[in-house]
């Protein structure tokens, strides 16, 4: 009876969301521990304030249990700028008004690739709606990627690739040039 393929929305439907799931990548040589100075600052991030200072209590018990020599970052437990950026990120979500809250989210990272660190955003909107849904995740991207330096961290960006350059270029030479009458 049925000749071509056909996409079963009812789930959707059913669940009042649209699933969003997008990485950005990290330019890993710009993740790092943070230091006393940068968790200062990050505490001003009033999402963060409360969760840096639980976090603080339980690195610092583990840390005198285990009698870790801090002199070293290594030692011990440490935050890192990523990890922060991380929990900024869930929490941002956790608090966005469009982002269905009784459905699953995660925020989280997956391996480590020649472009970089991706972190995976994966949840769902409070909409069914294809515009809305467009929408609501173009925002959430807008605010993720803006975020990003503000965590001394950088998306990665392959300008290096010849292939991309070139293949860039080529599309630029064959685009028409306007011509006035």
């Amino acid at each position: 009876l049925v000749t071509e393929a056909f996409q079963n929305w009812r789930g959707m439907t059913e669940a009042g969301g649209r699933r969003i799931k997008r990485a950005i990548n990290i330019k890993q040589s710009t993740i790092h521990y943070v230091n006393e100075e940068e968790l200062e600052h990050f505490r001003k991030i009033q999402l963060l304030s409360g969760y840096i200072d639980e976090r603080k209590q339980i690195i610092d018990s583990f840390n005198n249990a285990t009698g870790a020599d801090r002199s070293l970052p290594l030692n011990g437990r440490n935050f890192t700028n990523m990890g922060l950026f991380r929990k900024y990120v869930e929490l941002y979500l956790k608090n966005h008004p469009q982002v269905h809250q009784e459905l699953l989210l995660l925020v989280r990272q997956l391996a480590p690739t020649a472009q970089g660190l991706p972190l995976e955003l994966y949840l769902f909107t409070a909409t069914t709606s294809w515009t809305e849904y467009e929408n609501i995740m173009s925002d959430i991207f807008d605010h993720v990627t803006a975020a990003v330096p503000y965590f001394g961290l950088e998306i990665f960006e392959d300008v290096s690739n010849p292939l991309r350059m070139s293949s860039a270029k080529t599309d630029t030479e064959k685009m028409p040039v306007p011509v006035k009458k």
